[in-house]
């Protein structure tokens, strides 16, 4: 029996997401003219129908539903330009009918689950049965596999997307996708999924309602595995039992933003389809679709510098439908398409179609919506930021260089670091190109229709970006649990811009480290503290009372290390050895007289340089520890190479266990600090470690190995091969006069080849050819 001979409203039962439905839609809606549209969706939203008209509104976008008291609960229905229900949706808004969402609401939606039980997630799910193999079967499957098909999507293109509406009647394409879902429901069940069964009867109580308001001239839009559930007969007493007792939770909707890579699969929305870009090229040209397609990926890859000519785009048309051909396809579809780009344009290379899958397959079309849509105060402020300073969100990842120092790129610094303290990570900050300064800053911007719903969830902090971030912050230090995430959380205040929060944040942190006895806690908490003081000065931000603290927990870390040092064992002491550096590196810039705040920090270093001197000869400090501590004298110039050469040589005696021998090669040139041409320079010090290596038992050396590996390994292979050379040549051999050693390695400085480099210095440093180095040193 087909659609069109029944009596009743007319079921037009599609994918989501499919072109080929949304076209059979349009044009089954033009031939009946029904007097309403019922479509899938929560019914709140039907408050929300004409937005779809406004000028503003360009798909892809979504409805969101959350819990208003819970907006981390929430839902959506997204939908595209090629979504049959996007497409009923404008149909109806032209033709002034009305159209209704008949899902079950939202309100029930959300209490009984997240976004991961979101009802629109497939067109259908068949339940278990005799046969079932599997509880989430998908029915464009069965159906493909029943025709010989191995890829459901190919089976798609081919019975729907490749062919015209008009056919047998604008009625055909729904009248074959119902009784072929009839069928798949006979064999597999009416659904696993205990949801389907309540949704279809709310859908059925909508559905009667509708016709007793317009008769049976009624047009339902839906997803083709509900089709025989709602043509079913049932009573209204059966569907309304499935409903009573159904929880509930306020719920509040909108229109958001969606894009194409959030409607592919990879992206994790279940009823997604694998080449959202494909799909929309096919609904938008429906005349010579290969052509034009071929006609985009050759401009894509001219933009990436690939040579590819119009001779390039005949030969992939014509290899493309002489590849339908032989597959027995009625038109090339995606994966002819494919092949021929693979073999015609990108010679064989995946990367290059790597990329026109990326781009034009997937996508990374956005969505928008007009600012009249319904949305919390937080989005608002956030879109008023957004419009004022230009940073519009894009679905595409780009980078943004800012320069803090020019007010626009600081407010958009500012903005971005709010937005990650309220979990609203559109901005994620990387490494800056060409310069290290705390003026510069590089942020990798990417806006995910998820985002959205982050800032609905941020919106209980504050109606504006400022505010909220400032409770937030607030919110953080009190509930922080170790001292290291408060001074995490007030190093990301600063460059926020958010001084009300700062007080707050900084009377947590004093409170924290007066009560907290673990020095290992607070040489965690010193660098983050330190590093925060570089931005009084770019972002003019007051950071007085922060060096106060730095240099309280900085004198709680002198006094206490060296007993923390003591009694560890090899995982504890390599972490202590990091946090050693990682003080050592705080101390040199809480000592910066440039830093504001804290007029006693100048003797900071000398006492630092104390503690360094008690670590590196206290009996029961690990090896790794005391040789980096050896390290960082001598580095700084408190330490003569003498000395060092004799602490090393009492380190590598003989009465010293391998293993804490070794443990101290790796604090001393370990480290990627530069230990490799120390060696290399020293010939004492390379002497005492070559023999010290040599002298190691046979049954000891493959207990030390690894650590040694992981010693020298870190080194640049040139100073490796240098290194190797120099002990090959042995002592007596290293340093021998020109063209005996190892060139440019030689017992004293040689002042003649050091004075060629001092023009190129003067021209890099500007300076004048009488003007001494020291005016600039």
């Amino acid at each position: 029996m087909s659609v069109r001979a029944r009596t009743g409203p007319a079921l037009l039962g599609v994918r989501h997401h499919g072109p080929g439905s949304a076209r059979a839609v349009r044009a089954a809606l033009d031939a009946m003219r029904p007097r309403a549209v019922l479509i899938e969706g929560p019914p709140e939203a039907d408050a929300l129908v004409a937005l779809a008209a406004d000028p503003g509104m360009r798909p892809p976008v979504a409805l969101l539903a959350h819990a208003v008291d819970e907006p981390g609960r929430s839902a959506f229905w997204p939908m595209a330009e090629f979504s049959p229900e996007w497409t009923a949706l404008r149909w109806a808004l032209e033709h002034e009918v009305p159209a209704r969402f008949i899902d079950l609401p939202a309100t029930h939606t959300l209490a009984r689950g997240s976004q991961e039980d979101e009802p629109a997630t497939a067109p259908g799910r068949p339940g278990p049965g005799a046969d079932t193999p599997d509880l989430r079967l998908d029915p464009l499957a069965v159906l493909a596999g029943v025709a010989g098909y191995d890829d459901p999507e190919r089976w798609w293109e081919d019975v729907v997307e490749h062919r015209a509406t008009g056919e047998r009647g604008p009625l055909a394409p729904f009248e074959a996708v119902e009784e072929a879902m009839v069928a798949v429901r006979e064999t597999y069940g009416d659904g696993g999924d205990d949801r389907d069964p309540v949704r279809e009867a709310y859908m059925r109580l909508q559905l009667r309602a509708a016709r007793r308001e317009f008769g049976d001239e009624v047009a339902v839009v839906c997803g083709a595995w509900h089709v025989p559930a709602l043509r079913e007969r049932t009573t209204v007493a059966a569907d309304r039992a499935l409903l009573k007792g159904l929880p509930k939770v306020k719920a509040e909707l909108t229109w958001v933003p969606w894009t194409y890579r959030r409607l592919a699969r990879a992206g994790g929305y279940g009823a997604g389809i694998e080449s959202p870009g494909w799909y929309g090229h096919l609904f938008a040209a429906p005349d010579r679709p290969v052509e034009r397609w071929m006609t985009k990926v050759a401009g894509l890859l001219r933009s990436e510098d690939r040579t590819v000519s119009p001779a390039h785009v005949i030969e992939a048309v014509r290899l493309a439908e002489t590849l339908a051909a032989l597959r027995g396809r009625p038109l090339p579809g995606l994966a002819e398409t494919t092949d021929a780009v693979r073999a015609v344009m990108c010679e064989g290379s995946d990367v290059p179609l790597a990329l026109v899958h990326d781009r034009l397959v997937v996508g990374d079309v956005l969505g928008q919506v007009p600012a009249s849509a319904p949305a919390v105060p937080l989005q608002r402020d956030l879109d008023r930021h957004q419009r004022r300073l230009r940073l519009r969100p894009e679905a595409a990842r780009r980078e943004l260089e800012l320069d803090v120092r020019k007010e626009t790129d600081a407010e958009r610094s500012r903005l971005l670091h709010r937005l990650r303290l309220l979990g609203v990570p559109w901005g994620r900050p990387t490494a800056s190109r060409g310069s290290t300064g705390t003026f510069r800053e590089t942020w990798r911007l990417r806006w995910e229709p998820e985002l959205a719903l982050r800032v609905a969830e941020a919106g209980v902090w504050g109606t504006t970006v400022r505010a909220a971030a400032t409770a937030k912050a607030e919110a953080d230090a009190v509930t922080a649990r170790t001292l290291a995430e408060v001074t995490a959380l007030a190093e990301r205040c600063l460059p926020a811009g958010l001084p009300d929060a700062l007080p707050a944040v900084m009377r947590v942190l004093a409170d924290r480290a007066a009560l907290d006895t673990d020095v290992g806690h607070l040489a965690q908490a010193l660098p983050a503290l330190v590093r925060s003081l570089r931005y009084g000065d770019v972002r003019g931000t007051d950071t007085g009372a922060l060096a106060e603290v730095a240099v309280g927990l900085a004198e709680r870390i002198f006094v206490g290390l060296p007993a923390a040092c003591t009694a560890l064992d090899a995982d504890a002491a390599d972490e202590m050895r990091r946090q050693v550096d990682a003080v050592h590196g705080a101390v040199a810039l809480l000592a910066d007289e440039e830093l504001p705040g804290a007029a006693n920090r100048a003797a900071l270093p000398a006492r630092w340089r104390t503690v360094l001197g008690v670590l590196s000869g206290r009996d029961g400090v690990p090896g790794a520890i005391r040789g980096r501590a050896v390290r960082l004298l001598l580095d700084g110039g408190a330490l003569p190479r003498d000395e060092a050469a004799r602490l090393m040589g009492l380190a590598l005696s003989p009465g010293t266990p391998p293993g804490e021998a070794a443990a101290w090669i790796e604090g001393f040139v370990g480290g990627g600090s530069g230990g490799g041409l120390l060696l290399v320079h020293d010939e004492a010090l390379l002497d005492l470690v070559d023999g010290w290596l040599t002298g190691v038992p046979a049954e000891a050396f493959t207990d030390v190995l690894p650590l040694l590996r992981r010693t020298f390994s870190a080194y640049d292979p040139s100073v490796r091969r240098t290194l190797g050379e120099l002990v090959r040549r042995g002592p007596g051999g290293r340093a021998g006069a020109a063209g005996t050693g190892t060139p440019g390695f030689a017992a004293g400085a040689d002042t003649a080849r050091a004075d060629a480099t001092l023009p190129v210095v003067r021209l890099l440093l500007g300076l004048d050819d009488n003007e001494p180095l020291e005016a600039r040193t």
